[in-house]
């Protein structure tokens, strides 16, 4: 699932980092900081990463394993009835 029409961020490697607000202003994400915040604590957006004291970012493959399945993202293996 891709919630924006954007080439910058689909040539961008894997291994790639992005900060918060790159991925608001293209809007990557359909949400706000604030969400985007409470989904990390909550396990369901990826982690950033702390690079200083003053920057964090997301790694890009990380958040296209999220986009891939942002309802499924986080969940442990499910019990099988």
């Amino acid at each position: 699932m891709v919630f924006a029409d954007n080439n910058w961020f689909d040539s961008l490697p894997a291994s790639a980092l992005v900060k918060q607000q790159d991925l608001l202003a293209h809007r990557i994400v359909p949400f706000s900081s604030a969400t985007i915040g409470r989904r990390i604590k909550q396990n369901k957006f990826p982690s950033p990463i702390k690079l200083s004291d003053q920057i964090t970012a997301f790694r890009v493959g990380d958040i296209r394993q999220w986009l891939d399945d942002p309802v499924g993202y986080g969940q442990t293996d499910r019990e099988v009835d």
